[in-house]
Parts: C-alpha cells; structure tokens; sequence
C-alpha cells in the first residue's frame, strides 16, 4: 500500500508529457529587424510639358511622332497660316493708312498755323476783326490735335500688326525644351481650337534617365517618413528586379478617396538604361527603422492568452507588467509561464524585445495545439490525474 501510494504521488506531481505538447511554441532569437512603410506608386518624369497650341486652326504638318527625341526650339508641328498671313498683310496695309493719315494731318496743321501767324499780322494792322483772328488760331489749334490723334492711330495699327505677325509665329509649333515625346493628341488635318483654352498637341518627357515615383502613403504611416530616405521598389514589367531611389518631399495637399486620406511621397530614383517607363505601377517599400541584433519574439506570442486553469500562476497578474509593456507566456517546466516585457520595434511578424526576463532560446507559446482544449475538456479530473494500471478504490 505504502508503494502504491508513493507512485500515486509521483505520477499527480510530475509535469505531464501532454503539459508541453499542449502548446505551440517558437523560439526566441536574435535576428536584424526593419520596420517598414508599404504603398503604391505611379512613375512618371520629372518634368513632364503640355505643348499646346495658342491659336486655332487646321494641322498642317506634323514632324514627330511617339518616342521621337526632340530638340529645343525643333519644329514638332504647322498650323495652316494662310488665315493669318492674310491678317498680318492686312495690318499693314492699315499701318500704311494710318502713317499716310499722319503726314497729312502735318502738313494740314503747319498749314492752319500759318493762317493763324497772318491773321495775327493783319489783326495788329487792324485789317481783320478780332473774331477772325480768333477763328485762324482754333483752327491751327483743332489741326495739331488732328496730329496728335493720327499718330495714335498709327501707334494702334502697329501694334495690331505686331499681334498678326505674333500669330503667324505661333502657327508653327515649337518644342520649349529637350526630351522624348511621350503622347500626341492630334493628326494632320484635324482642327483645333483655342478660344477659350490651348489644347495639348504633345506631352514632352523633359529626361526619362531621371525619373519620379508619386506614392500614396496612408495618413497612419506618413508621420514615420522623412525626406531623405531610401526607398526600394519592383514593377510588374521587371518582377524579379528591385529599384531603389530616395524621398525627395512629402507634399501636405491630402488626398482623400473614399474617406481614406493618402499623402504623396516624392521618390527620386535613376535611370540609366531606360527600363522604367511612365505610367508603371510601382510597389514601394520604405525602410523606416532597423534593428540589426534585436531579440525578436513572434508577434503571436504577444497576442496569446491561455485559459486561467492552464498557467502556472492562474491569470495574469497586472502588477508585474510595465506601462506600456505586454506579457509574454514562456514555456518552462511544462507550465505557461507569465513574462512582463517592454517591446520595441516591430516588422508585422516579429517583435524586439528591450527590457524583461527573456533569454535567447526561451519557447514562446504562439498558440495551443490542435485538439489540445478539445482532449482536456473531454477528461474528467480524477483520468487526467490517475496513473496507468491503476484503479480507483471503488
């Protein structure tokens, strides 16, 4: 009897075998942890220029196409300029007007100045009444104003003529800068018009071997971006190569659709053999902390909590863990053991470890076993606790 009741004691004391099975468990490690930004992105030049078009009228010319490098000042397009033409032939003629105009309104008024310098001689010979000599010198007066309204005529024909011929200018369509023509939105013959904004012609690339990535960053993650950092990012044309590149700006202006506000993140990047095209989706990745010998622990464990009757001490106390701190549950002895810690970077998956009593190697329950809860809710207490072999005294 005396035997029988040592093993019985033996067998209700010793950690079960079912104790550590009872759990999944990782261990703890040291390992480089980053903390990262995810987003998406949109790759298009630095600077990009609409060509348009500042008057109206039917193409007549067109001398580039998609891809076409251009110089600056090249010739790209003509406007039919017969319309225009005939308006600057037709402001000359009107400064011709206005210049013949002119002269004679001179030689009138010279004229009229004349008669008022005879009137005066003859009035102060007292040949003529005063009212004539009055009437002489308000007609000399009346010519000179006739000068001066000629020559503003003749101001105003010159600058309409100047306009006709600016027109004319514009029926020939320049490049403004040096780059690759990315878009063109016009053919020969088709009519444009200008009256009230200037339709865009083409879309110059100004220098594709420099190239941006605009990203929409959610309002949750942009406080943790800073100008200058790096950035790394694939596109699906090249998805077995990365780029990388660097936060130029991080613009205020929000941008919300369906109530989730994004802020643009500006990534400068190279381009040297021309494989990133405007347009591409770009999957970006900010690296916005590193860790590079941090314990790290499984972000399940921080989110796995036994039943009471399964730890070693019943629940959690409260009093052992920081502010700001979280628990841990250590496998030791076969028991769930409680350890309070103060965390500090994560990367999604895992979790640094910066004070608590925690050592390399330490298992980490993540979760419990697959049919764990079911088998011991299925035991009574008296089959959990009773040895093999062994009956009970009734």
């Amino acid at each position: 009897m005396i035997a029988s009741a040592l093993v019985t004691a033996w067998w209700l004391k010793r950690p079960g075998p079912e104790a550590a099975a009872a759990y999944e468990t990782t261990p703890v490690e040291r390992r480089s942890i980053e903390a990262k930004v995810t987003a998406t992105g949109t790759l298009s030049a630095l600077v990009t220029v609409q060509v348009g078009s500042q008057v109206s009228g039917r193409i007549q010319e067109i001398l580039v196409d998609y891809n076409s490098p251009v110089k600056k000042g090249q010739v790209i397009a003509r406007i039919d300029p017969q319309l225009y033409q005939a308006a600057v032939e037709r402001s000359r003629a009107s400064v011709l007007v206005a210049k013949a105009n002119l002269q004679r309104a001179k030689v009138e008024a010279e004229n009229a100045r004349r008669q008022a310098a005879r009137s005066k001689e003859l009035r102060d010979k007292q040949f003529i009444a005063q009212a004539e000599l009055e009437t002489s010198e308000a007609s000399a007066a009346s010519a000179q104003t006739q000068v001066a309204s000629a020559e503003a005529s003749l101001s105003q024909a010159q600058a309409a003529l100047n306009e006709a011929e600016v027109n004319l200018k514009y029926t020939t369509i320049v490049s403004p800068t040096d780059g690759i023509v990315i878009s063109r939105s016009v053919d020969v013959g088709q009519t444009v018009a200008a009256s009230l904004q200037a339709p865009t012609l083409f879309t110059i690339a100004e220098d594709l071997r420099k190239m941006q990535v605009d990203t929409s960053v959610g309002e949750a993650d942009v406080g943790r971006l800073q100008p200058g950092m790096r950035a790394a990012f694939t596109v699906d044309a090249y998805p077995g190569e990365r780029f990388e590149g660097t936060i130029r700006q991080i613009r205020n202006a929000a941008q919300t659709v369906q109530n989730v506000v994004t802020y643009d993140a500006v990534i400068d990047l190279e381009n040297p053999e021309l494989k990133l095209k405007p347009g591409m989706t770009a999957n970006v990745t900010i690296i916005t902390a590193q860790r590079p010998d941090a314990l790290a622990v499984p972000n399940a464990g921080l989110r796995f909590r036994p039943a009471a009757t399964t730890a070693a001490s019943g629940p959690v106390p409260a009093a052992g863990q920081k502010a700001g701190g979280k628990t841990l549950f250590v496998l030791r002895d076969g028991q769930a053991a409680p350890v309070p810690v103060k965390t500090g970077l994560t990367d999604g998956s895992v979790t640094e470890v910066v004070e608590g009593e925690l050592r390399e190697g330490d298992r980490i329950i993540t979760a419990m076993a697959t049919g764990a809860q079911g088998s011991a809710a299925t035991k009574s207490p008296q089959q959990a606790g009773k040895p093999p072999g062994m009956r009970g005294p009734f």
